[in-house]
Protein backbone atom coordinates (compact mmCIF):
# COMPACT_ATOMS: atom_id res chain seq x y z
CA UNK A 1 0.00 0.00 0.00
CA UNK A 2 1.23 3.49 -0.85
CA UNK A 3 0.73 5.54 2.30
CA UNK A 4 2.63 8.61 1.14
CA UNK A 5 1.05 12.01 1.67
CA UNK A 6 1.49 13.59 -1.73
CA UNK A 7 1.94 17.32 -2.18
CA UNK A 8 1.47 18.77 -5.67
CA UNK A 9 3.73 21.77 -6.19
CA UNK A 10 2.33 25.04 -7.46
CA UNK A 11 1.97 24.54 -11.24
CA UNK A 12 3.32 26.91 -13.84
CA UNK A 13 0.74 28.39 -16.18
CA UNK A 14 0.81 26.87 -19.66
CA UNK A 15 2.93 29.07 -21.99
CA UNK A 16 1.02 30.73 -24.82
CA UNK A 17 2.61 29.86 -28.16
CA UNK A 18 3.27 32.67 -30.64
CA UNK A 19 2.03 31.08 -33.91
CA UNK A 20 4.32 33.26 -36.01
CA UNK A 21 4.42 32.55 -39.70
CA UNK A 22 6.36 29.35 -40.55
CA UNK A 23 6.64 28.40 -36.86
CA UNK A 24 6.08 24.68 -36.12
CA UNK A 25 2.84 25.35 -34.22
CA UNK A 26 1.49 27.57 -37.03
CA UNK A 27 2.24 24.92 -39.65
CA UNK A 28 0.51 22.23 -37.59
CA UNK A 29 -2.49 24.45 -36.86
CA UNK A 30 -3.03 25.43 -40.49
CA UNK A 31 -2.93 21.76 -41.49
CA UNK A 32 -5.47 20.89 -38.78
CA UNK A 33 -7.76 23.77 -39.79
CA UNK A 34 -7.67 22.49 -43.35
CA UNK A 35 -8.41 18.93 -42.20
CA UNK A 36 -11.37 19.86 -40.02
CA UNK A 37 -12.75 22.30 -42.59
CA UNK A 38 -12.80 19.54 -45.20
CA UNK A 39 -14.92 17.05 -43.25
CA UNK A 40 -18.23 16.81 -41.45
CA UNK A 41 -18.24 14.70 -38.31
CA UNK A 42 -21.06 13.02 -36.40
CA UNK A 43 -21.35 13.77 -32.67
CA UNK A 44 -23.15 11.17 -30.54
CA UNK A 45 -24.20 11.25 -26.91
CA UNK A 46 -21.68 9.53 -24.63
CA UNK A 47 -23.32 7.90 -21.61
CA UNK A 48 -21.59 5.43 -19.32
CA UNK A 49 -18.76 5.20 -21.85
CA UNK A 50 -21.08 4.18 -24.70
CA UNK A 51 -22.06 6.20 -27.75
CA UNK A 52 -25.76 6.76 -28.37
CA UNK A 53 -27.46 8.07 -31.49
CA UNK A 54 -31.04 9.17 -30.97
CA UNK A 55 -31.75 9.96 -34.61
CA UNK A 56 -33.01 13.42 -33.68
CA UNK A 57 -30.17 15.49 -35.12
CA UNK A 58 -29.05 19.08 -35.54
CA UNK A 59 -26.27 20.80 -37.45
CA UNK A 60 -23.20 22.72 -36.29
CA UNK A 61 -22.35 25.53 -38.70
CA UNK A 62 -19.36 27.86 -38.72
CA UNK A 63 -20.45 31.32 -37.48
CA UNK A 64 -18.17 33.04 -40.03
CA UNK A 65 -19.59 30.91 -42.86
CA UNK A 66 -23.06 29.68 -41.97
CA UNK A 67 -23.27 27.61 -45.15
CA UNK A 68 -20.41 25.47 -43.83
CA UNK A 69 -21.65 22.43 -41.86
CA UNK A 70 -18.94 21.23 -39.49
CA UNK A 71 -20.85 18.51 -37.69
CA UNK A 72 -24.16 16.75 -37.20
CA UNK A 73 -25.05 16.02 -33.59
CA UNK A 74 -27.61 13.80 -31.90
CA UNK A 75 -29.97 15.40 -29.38
CA UNK A 76 -30.68 13.92 -25.98
CA UNK A 77 -34.23 12.94 -25.09
CA UNK A 78 -35.78 12.34 -21.68
CA UNK A 79 -34.82 8.67 -21.77
CA UNK A 80 -31.17 9.30 -22.54
CA UNK A 81 -30.89 11.96 -19.84
CA UNK A 82 -32.29 9.47 -17.33
CA UNK A 83 -29.69 6.94 -18.53
CA UNK A 84 -26.97 9.56 -18.02
CA UNK A 85 -28.14 10.24 -14.48
CA UNK A 86 -28.16 6.52 -13.68
CA UNK A 87 -24.68 6.10 -15.17
CA UNK A 88 -23.33 9.02 -13.13
CA UNK A 89 -24.84 7.76 -9.87
CA UNK A 90 -23.47 4.28 -10.54
CA UNK A 91 -19.97 5.56 -11.34
CA UNK A 92 -19.92 7.95 -8.42
CA UNK A 93 -19.07 5.48 -5.66
CA UNK A 94 -16.11 3.85 -7.38
CA UNK A 95 -14.72 7.20 -8.48
CA UNK A 96 -15.21 8.70 -5.02
CA UNK A 97 -13.43 5.78 -3.35
CA UNK A 98 -10.43 6.06 -5.68
CA UNK A 99 -7.32 7.65 -4.17
CA UNK A 100 -7.45 11.36 -4.92
CA UNK A 101 -3.94 11.26 -6.37
CA UNK A 102 -5.19 8.77 -8.96
CA UNK A 103 -8.04 11.11 -9.88
CA UNK A 104 -5.48 13.90 -10.13
CA UNK A 105 -3.17 11.85 -12.32
CA UNK A 106 -5.97 11.14 -14.79
CA UNK A 107 -6.87 14.82 -15.11
CA UNK A 108 -3.18 15.79 -15.31
CA UNK A 109 -2.84 13.33 -18.19
CA UNK A 110 -5.74 15.10 -19.90
CA UNK A 111 -3.81 18.37 -19.48
CA UNK A 112 -0.72 16.81 -21.03
CA UNK A 113 -2.71 15.42 -23.95
CA UNK A 114 -4.11 18.89 -24.66
CA UNK A 115 -0.65 20.45 -24.39
CA UNK A 116 0.83 18.02 -26.92
CA UNK A 117 -1.17 15.56 -29.02
CA UNK A 118 -4.44 17.48 -29.09
CA UNK A 119 -3.24 21.08 -28.96
CA UNK A 120 -4.04 21.94 -32.55
CA UNK A 121 -7.18 19.78 -32.63
CA UNK A 122 -8.56 21.79 -29.72
CA UNK A 123 -7.47 25.07 -31.30
CA UNK A 124 -8.86 24.30 -34.74
CA UNK A 125 -12.21 23.03 -33.45
CA UNK A 126 -12.62 26.09 -31.22
CA UNK A 127 -11.63 28.46 -34.01
CA UNK A 128 -13.97 26.91 -36.57
CA UNK A 129 -16.91 26.11 -34.31
CA UNK A 130 -16.84 29.20 -32.09
CA UNK A 131 -15.20 31.67 -34.52
CA UNK A 132 -12.11 32.57 -32.51
CA UNK A 133 -8.79 33.79 -33.85
CA UNK A 134 -5.58 31.92 -33.03
CA UNK A 135 -4.71 33.89 -29.90
CA UNK A 136 -8.20 33.80 -28.40
CA UNK A 137 -8.39 30.05 -28.97
CA UNK A 138 -4.88 29.34 -27.68
CA UNK A 139 -5.43 31.19 -24.39
CA UNK A 140 -8.81 29.50 -23.93
CA UNK A 141 -9.10 26.01 -25.39
CA UNK A 142 -5.48 25.12 -24.69
CA UNK A 143 -3.78 27.21 -22.01
CA UNK A 144 -6.66 27.95 -19.64
CA UNK A 145 -8.03 24.42 -19.94
CA UNK A 146 -4.62 23.01 -19.02
CA UNK A 147 -4.28 25.49 -16.17
CA UNK A 148 -7.65 24.51 -14.71
CA UNK A 149 -6.71 20.83 -14.77
CA UNK A 150 -3.28 21.34 -13.22
CA UNK A 151 -4.25 23.90 -10.62
CA UNK A 152 -7.30 21.89 -9.54
CA UNK A 153 -5.00 19.04 -8.53
CA UNK A 154 -2.85 21.47 -6.56
CA UNK A 155 -5.84 23.14 -4.90
CA UNK A 156 -7.36 19.77 -4.01
CA UNK A 157 -4.17 18.86 -2.17
CA UNK A 158 -4.35 22.08 -0.19
CA UNK A 159 -7.94 21.37 0.77
CA UNK A 160 -7.22 17.79 1.85
CA UNK A 161 -4.45 19.07 4.15
CA UNK A 162 -6.99 21.01 6.22
CA UNK A 163 -7.35 18.96 9.39
CA UNK A 164 -8.57 19.71 12.91
CA UNK A 165 -6.42 19.44 15.99
CA UNK A 166 -6.39 16.45 18.34
CA UNK A 167 -5.87 16.33 22.09
CA UNK A 168 -5.32 13.82 24.89
CA UNK A 169 -7.20 10.52 24.43
CA UNK A 170 -8.63 11.36 21.01
CA UNK A 171 -7.82 11.60 17.33
CA UNK A 172 -9.79 14.06 15.17
CA UNK A 173 -9.75 14.12 11.42
CA UNK A 174 -11.73 15.55 8.53
CA UNK A 175 -12.93 13.50 5.58
CA UNK A 176 -13.77 15.47 2.44
CA UNK A 177 -16.56 13.46 0.85
CA UNK A 178 -17.82 14.10 -2.67
CA UNK A 179 -21.45 15.12 -2.88
CA UNK A 180 -24.00 12.31 -2.74
CA UNK A 181 -25.50 11.91 -6.20
CA UNK A 182 -24.50 13.61 -9.46
CA UNK A 183 -23.65 17.13 -10.59
CA UNK A 184 -25.41 18.66 -13.60
CA UNK A 185 -22.99 20.81 -15.60
CA UNK A 186 -24.29 23.35 -18.08
CA UNK A 187 -21.57 24.99 -20.19
CA UNK A 188 -21.60 28.09 -22.45
CA UNK A 189 -20.48 28.57 -26.05
CA UNK A 190 -17.80 31.19 -25.50
CA UNK A 191 -15.07 29.37 -23.56
CA UNK A 192 -13.96 25.79 -24.16
CA UNK A 193 -11.98 26.02 -20.92
CA UNK A 194 -15.12 26.80 -18.94
CA UNK A 195 -16.76 23.66 -20.33
CA UNK A 196 -13.70 21.71 -19.21
CA UNK A 197 -13.65 23.16 -15.70
CA UNK A 198 -17.38 22.89 -15.07
CA UNK A 199 -16.80 19.14 -15.24
CA UNK A 200 -13.19 18.86 -14.06
CA UNK A 201 -13.66 20.74 -10.78
CA UNK A 202 -16.39 18.47 -9.33
CA UNK A 203 -14.76 15.41 -10.92
CA UNK A 204 -11.42 16.20 -9.26
CA UNK A 205 -13.19 16.12 -5.89
CA UNK A 206 -14.71 12.71 -6.58
CA UNK A 207 -18.07 13.57 -8.17
CA UNK A 208 -19.66 12.34 -11.40
CA UNK A 209 -21.35 14.70 -13.87
CA UNK A 210 -24.10 14.90 -16.44
CA UNK A 211 -22.83 17.46 -18.96
CA UNK A 212 -25.13 19.58 -21.11
CA UNK A 213 -22.80 21.47 -23.52
CA UNK A 214 -23.84 24.54 -25.47
CA UNK A 215 -24.84 23.59 -29.00
CA UNK A 216 -22.61 26.26 -30.56
CA UNK A 217 -19.49 24.82 -28.89
CA UNK A 218 -20.21 21.14 -29.53
CA UNK A 219 -17.31 20.63 -31.94
CA UNK A 220 -14.59 21.50 -29.43
CA UNK A 221 -16.55 20.04 -26.50
CA UNK A 222 -16.84 16.68 -28.26
CA UNK A 223 -13.08 16.52 -28.74
CA UNK A 224 -12.68 17.53 -25.10
CA UNK A 225 -14.92 14.64 -24.04
CA UNK A 226 -12.79 12.26 -26.10
CA UNK A 227 -9.66 13.58 -24.38
CA UNK A 228 -11.16 12.95 -20.94
CA UNK A 229 -11.88 9.37 -21.94
CA UNK A 230 -8.42 8.82 -23.42
CA UNK A 231 -6.86 10.21 -20.25
CA UNK A 232 -8.59 7.47 -18.27
CA UNK A 233 -11.71 9.07 -16.82
CA UNK A 234 -13.84 5.97 -16.08
CA UNK A 235 -17.09 5.30 -17.90
CA UNK A 236 -20.00 7.20 -16.38
CA UNK A 237 -17.94 9.77 -14.49
CA UNK A 238 -18.61 12.37 -17.20
CA UNK A 239 -21.70 11.86 -19.35
CA UNK A 240 -22.00 13.95 -22.52
CA UNK A 241 -25.62 14.83 -23.37
CA UNK A 242 -26.03 17.58 -25.99
CA UNK A 243 -29.54 18.72 -26.78
CA UNK A 244 -32.26 21.16 -25.86
CA UNK A 245 -31.65 22.80 -22.50
CA UNK A 246 -35.18 22.33 -21.21
CA UNK A 247 -35.17 18.62 -22.08
CA UNK A 248 -31.86 17.94 -20.34
CA UNK A 249 -32.55 20.27 -17.43
CA UNK A 250 -36.06 19.10 -16.63
CA UNK A 251 -35.12 15.43 -16.74
CA UNK A 252 -31.97 15.89 -14.64
CA UNK A 253 -33.63 18.12 -12.05
CA UNK A 254 -36.44 15.62 -11.57
CA UNK A 255 -33.99 13.08 -10.12
CA UNK A 256 -33.74 12.68 -6.35
CA UNK A 257 -30.00 12.20 -6.83
CA UNK A 258 -29.31 15.75 -8.03
CA UNK A 259 -26.42 16.90 -5.80
CA UNK A 260 -25.48 20.12 -7.52
CA UNK A 261 -25.47 22.33 -10.60
CA UNK A 262 -22.31 23.85 -12.06
CA UNK A 263 -23.41 26.51 -14.53
CA UNK A 264 -22.14 29.29 -16.77
CA UNK A 265 -24.62 31.11 -18.99
CA UNK A 266 -27.46 33.58 -18.99
CA UNK A 267 -29.34 34.94 -15.98
CA UNK A 268 -32.77 33.74 -17.17
CA UNK A 269 -31.50 30.18 -17.58
CA UNK A 270 -29.76 30.08 -14.19
CA UNK A 271 -32.76 31.68 -12.50
CA UNK A 272 -34.98 29.07 -14.09
CA UNK A 273 -32.78 26.24 -12.87
CA UNK A 274 -32.71 27.71 -9.36
CA UNK A 275 -36.50 28.03 -9.30
CA UNK A 276 -36.91 24.49 -10.61
CA UNK A 277 -34.63 23.18 -7.85
CA UNK A 278 -36.60 25.13 -5.25
CA UNK A 279 -39.87 23.71 -6.53
CA UNK A 280 -38.44 20.16 -6.33
CA UNK A 281 -36.63 20.61 -3.02
CA UNK A 282 -38.50 17.93 -1.13
CA UNK A 283 -37.63 15.45 -3.88
CA UNK A 284 -33.89 15.55 -3.33
CA UNK A 285 -31.82 13.41 -0.99
CA UNK A 286 -29.80 16.49 -0.02
CA UNK A 287 -29.81 20.21 -0.68
CA UNK A 288 -28.23 20.65 -4.14
CA UNK A 289 -25.22 22.96 -4.43
CA UNK A 290 -25.96 25.73 -6.94
CA UNK A 291 -22.87 27.35 -8.45
CA UNK A 292 -23.38 29.79 -11.30
CA UNK A 293 -21.56 32.48 -13.24
CA UNK A 294 -24.03 34.50 -15.26
CA UNK A 295 -24.00 37.95 -16.85
CA UNK A 296 -21.98 41.13 -16.71
CA UNK A 297 -22.10 44.78 -17.70
CA UNK A 298 -18.44 45.41 -17.14
CA UNK A 299 -17.03 48.90 -16.79
CA UNK A 300 -13.97 51.01 -17.35
CA UNK A 301 -13.83 54.09 -15.13
CA UNK A 302 -11.26 56.72 -16.11
CA UNK A 303 -9.74 59.11 -13.58
CA UNK A 304 -8.63 62.55 -14.85
CA UNK A 305 -4.99 61.59 -14.18
CA UNK A 306 -5.11 58.59 -16.56
CA UNK A 307 -3.05 58.25 -19.73
CA UNK A 308 -5.51 58.62 -22.67
CA UNK A 309 -3.65 56.28 -25.01
CA UNK A 310 -3.37 53.52 -22.39
CA UNK A 311 -7.10 53.85 -21.73
CA UNK A 312 -7.95 53.59 -25.42
CA UNK A 313 -5.80 50.51 -26.08
CA UNK A 314 -7.26 48.64 -23.14
CA UNK A 315 -10.81 49.71 -23.95
CA UNK A 316 -10.49 48.41 -27.51
CA UNK A 317 -8.95 45.11 -26.40
CA UNK A 318 -11.34 44.71 -23.49
CA UNK A 319 -14.43 45.45 -25.56
CA UNK A 320 -13.70 43.82 -28.92
CA UNK A 321 -11.50 40.75 -28.38
CA UNK A 322 -13.59 37.72 -29.34
CA UNK A 323 -16.26 40.11 -30.62
CA UNK A 324 -17.13 41.18 -27.08
CA UNK A 325 -18.56 37.72 -26.36
CA UNK A 326 -17.01 37.45 -22.93
CA UNK A 327 -18.95 37.90 -19.72
CA UNK A 328 -15.96 40.04 -18.65
CA UNK A 329 -15.88 42.21 -21.80
CA UNK A 330 -15.76 45.99 -21.35
CA UNK A 331 -19.24 47.22 -22.20
CA UNK A 332 -19.55 50.66 -20.57
CA UNK A 333 -17.12 53.49 -19.86
CA UNK A 334 -17.03 56.63 -17.75
CA UNK A 335 -14.67 59.24 -19.21
CA UNK A 336 -13.78 62.63 -17.67
CA UNK A 337 -14.49 65.61 -19.89
CA UNK A 338 -10.84 66.72 -19.74
CA UNK A 339 -9.68 63.50 -21.47
CA UNK A 340 -12.68 62.82 -23.67
CA UNK A 341 -11.42 64.23 -26.98
CA UNK A 342 -8.09 62.40 -26.84
CA UNK A 343 -9.55 59.07 -25.74
CA UNK A 344 -12.34 59.36 -28.30
CA UNK A 345 -9.89 60.06 -31.12
CA UNK A 346 -7.61 57.16 -30.19
CA UNK A 347 -10.50 54.72 -29.88
CA UNK A 348 -12.01 55.69 -33.23
CA UNK A 349 -8.66 55.28 -35.00
CA UNK A 350 -8.08 51.87 -33.43
CA UNK A 351 -11.62 50.57 -33.94
CA UNK A 352 -11.70 51.58 -37.59
CA UNK A 353 -8.34 49.89 -38.21
CA UNK A 354 -9.60 46.52 -36.95
CA UNK A 355 -9.65 43.85 -39.63
CA UNK A 356 -12.54 41.39 -39.52
CA UNK A 357 -13.31 38.14 -41.32
CA UNK A 358 -12.87 34.37 -41.31
CA UNK A 359 -10.70 32.59 -38.76
CA UNK A 360 -8.46 31.05 -41.41
CA UNK A 361 -7.20 34.53 -42.34
CA UNK A 362 -4.84 35.14 -39.44
CA UNK A 363 -4.64 38.89 -40.05
CA UNK A 364 -8.20 39.27 -38.73
CA UNK A 365 -8.46 40.64 -35.19
CA UNK A 366 -12.22 40.04 -35.05
CA UNK A 367 -14.37 37.26 -36.44
CA UNK A 368 -18.11 36.48 -36.38
CA UNK A 369 -20.57 36.53 -33.51
CA UNK A 370 -21.81 33.09 -32.59
CA UNK A 371 -25.20 32.71 -34.31
CA UNK A 372 -28.29 34.35 -35.80
CA UNK A 373 -30.00 34.96 -32.47
CA UNK A 374 -26.95 36.70 -31.08
CA UNK A 375 -26.50 38.71 -34.28
CA UNK A 376 -30.11 39.90 -34.24
CA UNK A 377 -29.95 40.82 -30.56
CA UNK A 378 -26.78 42.89 -30.95
CA UNK A 379 -28.10 44.58 -34.07
CA UNK A 380 -31.27 45.57 -32.18
CA UNK A 381 -29.15 47.54 -29.69
CA UNK A 382 -27.20 49.22 -32.47
CA UNK A 383 -30.42 50.25 -34.22
CA UNK A 384 -31.85 51.49 -30.93
CA UNK A 385 -28.81 53.74 -30.49
CA UNK A 386 -29.11 55.00 -34.06
CA UNK A 387 -32.70 56.03 -33.47
CA UNK A 388 -32.22 57.61 -30.05
CA UNK A 389 -31.69 61.35 -29.42
CA UNK A 390 -29.73 60.41 -26.28
CA UNK A 391 -26.87 58.68 -28.05
CA UNK A 392 -24.70 58.77 -31.15
CA UNK A 393 -22.57 56.12 -32.79
CA UNK A 394 -19.04 57.45 -33.25
CA UNK A 395 -17.54 54.33 -34.84
CA UNK A 396 -18.90 51.16 -36.42
CA UNK A 397 -22.61 50.49 -36.34
CA UNK A 398 -22.59 48.40 -39.52
CA UNK A 399 -23.17 44.67 -39.90
CA UNK A 400 -23.59 41.93 -42.50
CA UNK A 401 -24.98 38.40 -42.16
CA UNK A 402 -24.96 37.41 -45.83
CA UNK A 403 -22.15 34.86 -45.31
CA UNK A 404 -21.28 35.01 -41.62
CA UNK A 405 -22.54 36.92 -38.60
CA UNK A 406 -20.24 39.94 -38.80
CA UNK A 407 -20.70 43.13 -36.79
CA UNK A 408 -18.19 45.96 -36.90
CA UNK A 409 -16.79 47.12 -33.53
CA UNK A 410 -19.25 49.77 -32.44
CA UNK A 411 -18.63 52.69 -30.07
CA UNK A 412 -21.57 54.69 -28.75
CA UNK A 413 -21.49 57.99 -26.89
CA UNK A 414 -24.45 58.28 -24.50
CA UNK A 415 -25.77 61.61 -23.26
CA UNK A 416 -27.76 59.87 -20.54
CA UNK A 417 -25.78 57.77 -17.99
CA UNK A 418 -28.85 55.59 -17.60
CA UNK A 419 -29.16 55.02 -21.34
CA UNK A 420 -30.28 51.48 -22.15
CA UNK A 421 -26.91 50.52 -23.66
CA UNK A 422 -25.20 51.61 -20.43
CA UNK A 423 -27.37 49.29 -18.33
CA UNK A 424 -28.13 46.08 -20.23
CA UNK A 425 -25.83 43.22 -21.15
CA UNK A 426 -25.41 43.02 -24.93
CA UNK A 427 -22.75 40.29 -25.27
CA UNK A 428 -21.30 41.63 -28.48
CA UNK A 429 -18.90 44.22 -29.93
CA UNK A 430 -20.65 47.34 -28.59
CA UNK A 431 -18.94 49.74 -26.16
CA UNK A 432 -20.97 52.64 -24.75
CA UNK A 433 -19.46 55.52 -22.80
CA UNK A 434 -20.65 58.51 -20.80
CA UNK A 435 -18.68 61.73 -20.31
CA UNK A 436 -18.71 63.14 -16.77
CA UNK A 437 -17.58 66.51 -15.47
CA UNK A 438 -14.21 66.27 -13.76
CA UNK A 439 -15.56 67.99 -10.66
CA UNK A 440 -18.41 65.45 -10.41
CA UNK A 441 -16.36 62.30 -10.13
CA UNK A 442 -18.12 61.20 -6.93
CA UNK A 443 -21.46 61.29 -8.72
CA UNK A 444 -19.97 59.38 -11.65
CA UNK A 445 -18.61 56.70 -9.31
CA UNK A 446 -22.06 56.36 -7.75
CA UNK A 447 -23.53 55.91 -11.23
CA UNK A 448 -20.93 53.28 -12.07
CA UNK A 449 -21.77 51.38 -8.91
CA UNK A 450 -25.55 51.54 -9.23
CA UNK A 451 -26.42 51.64 -12.94
CA UNK A 452 -26.02 47.94 -13.70
CA UNK A 453 -27.49 45.01 -11.75
CA UNK A 454 -24.29 43.02 -12.35
CA UNK A 455 -21.08 42.78 -10.37
CA UNK A 456 -18.61 40.76 -12.45
CA UNK A 457 -15.56 42.73 -13.69
CA UNK A 458 -14.48 46.34 -13.80
CA UNK A 459 -11.38 48.44 -14.40
CA UNK A 460 -10.14 51.84 -13.31
CA UNK A 461 -7.38 53.88 -14.91
CA UNK A 462 -5.43 56.39 -12.86
CA UNK A 463 -1.85 57.60 -12.45
CA UNK A 464 -2.81 58.84 -8.98
CA UNK A 465 -2.35 55.75 -6.79
CA UNK A 466 -4.14 57.29 -3.79
CA UNK A 467 -7.13 58.15 -5.98
CA UNK A 468 -7.06 54.60 -7.39
CA UNK A 469 -7.26 53.21 -3.87
CA UNK A 470 -10.24 55.40 -3.05
CA UNK A 471 -11.99 54.38 -6.28
CA UNK A 472 -11.31 50.72 -5.51
CA UNK A 473 -13.06 51.13 -2.15
CA UNK A 474 -15.99 53.04 -3.62
CA UNK A 475 -16.56 50.27 -6.18
CA UNK A 476 -16.05 47.39 -3.74
CA UNK A 477 -19.20 45.47 -4.73
CA UNK A 478 -19.36 46.60 -8.35
CA UNK A 479 -16.95 43.89 -9.53
CA UNK A 480 -15.75 40.53 -8.25
CA UNK A 481 -12.66 40.86 -10.44
CA UNK A 482 -11.28 44.40 -10.26
CA UNK A 483 -8.45 45.73 -12.42
CA UNK A 484 -6.25 48.78 -11.87
CA UNK A 485 -4.73 50.17 -15.08
CA UNK A 486 -5.66 47.10 -17.11
CA UNK A 487 -8.61 45.89 -19.19
CA UNK A 488 -11.34 44.02 -17.28
CA UNK A 489 -10.76 40.73 -19.14
CA UNK A 490 -8.14 37.99 -19.17
CA UNK A 491 -8.24 36.42 -15.69
CA UNK A 492 -5.59 33.71 -15.36
CA UNK A 493 -6.11 30.50 -13.37
CA UNK A 494 -4.16 30.56 -10.12
CA UNK A 495 -3.51 34.28 -10.40
CA UNK A 496 -6.95 35.91 -10.59
CA UNK A 497 -9.70 33.51 -9.44
CA UNK A 498 -12.77 34.52 -11.42
CA UNK A 499 -16.36 35.34 -10.51
CA UNK A 500 -18.75 38.08 -9.46
CA UNK A 501 -21.81 38.59 -7.32
CA UNK A 502 -25.00 40.63 -7.54
CA UNK A 503 -26.68 39.44 -10.76
CA UNK A 504 -23.39 37.97 -12.00
CA UNK A 505 -23.63 34.75 -10.04
CA UNK A 506 -22.63 33.02 -6.85
CA UNK A 507 -18.98 34.22 -6.96
CA UNK A 508 -17.45 30.83 -6.23
CA UNK A 509 -14.25 31.83 -8.04
CA UNK A 510 -13.24 29.37 -10.73
CA UNK A 511 -9.48 29.05 -10.80
CA UNK A 512 -9.11 28.90 -7.01
CA UNK A 513 -9.80 26.62 -4.02
CA UNK A 514 -13.16 28.30 -3.43
CA UNK A 515 -14.88 26.53 -6.30
CA UNK A 516 -13.55 23.09 -5.36
CA UNK A 517 -14.85 23.50 -1.82
CA UNK A 518 -18.38 23.59 -3.22
CA UNK A 519 -18.08 20.02 -4.51
CA UNK A 520 -17.32 18.34 -1.20
CA UNK A 521 -19.30 17.58 1.93
CA UNK A 522 -16.89 17.38 4.91
CA UNK A 523 -17.28 14.76 7.61
CA UNK A 524 -15.66 15.22 11.02
CA UNK A 525 -14.49 11.97 12.64
CA UNK A 526 -13.56 11.76 16.32
CA UNK A 527 -11.98 8.62 17.73
CA UNK A 528 -11.72 8.18 21.51
CA UNK A 529 -8.96 5.80 22.64
CA UNK A 530 -10.12 4.97 26.17
CA UNK A 531 -13.83 5.30 26.96
CA UNK A 532 -14.99 6.66 30.35
CA UNK A 533 -15.95 4.06 32.97
CA UNK A 534 -18.51 6.15 34.88
CA UNK A 535 -21.35 8.33 33.65
CA UNK A 536 -21.03 10.67 36.67
CA UNK A 537 -18.89 13.81 36.73
CA UNK A 538 -15.87 13.46 39.07
CA UNK A 539 -17.18 15.95 41.62
CA UNK A 540 -20.29 13.83 42.09
CA UNK A 541 -18.22 11.02 43.61
CA UNK A 542 -16.67 13.22 46.31
CA UNK A 543 -17.42 12.23 49.93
Amino acid sequence: MNNAVYDFHVPENEPVKGYLKNSPERTLLDAELKRQNAKKIEIPLIIGGKEYRTGDTGEIRAPHDHNKILAVYHKADKKSVKQAVEAAVKANKEWADLAWTVRASILLKAAELISTKYRQIMNASTMLGQSKNIFQSEIDAVCETIDFLKFNAYFAGRIYRIQPGSTFNQLNRMEFRPLEGFVLTVSPFNFTSIAANLNAAPVMMGNATVWKPATASLLSNYYLMRIFREAGVPDGVINFVPGQGSVVGNAALASKDLAGIHFTGSNPTFNGLWKNVADNLTTYSSYPRLVGETGGKDFIFVHPSADPYDVAVNAIKGAFEYQGQKCSAASRMYIPKSLHKKIRSYMIDMAESIKMGEVTDHTNFMNAVIDRNSFDNIVSYIEYAKGSPDAKIISGGTYDSSKGYFIRPTIVEAEDPKFRLMEEEIFGPVLTYYVYDDNKMDEALALCDSTSPYGLTGAIFSKDRVAASEMCNRLRYAAGNFYINDKPTGAVVGLQPFGGSRASGTNDKAGGEFNLLRWISPRTIKETFVAPDDYRYPYMTEK
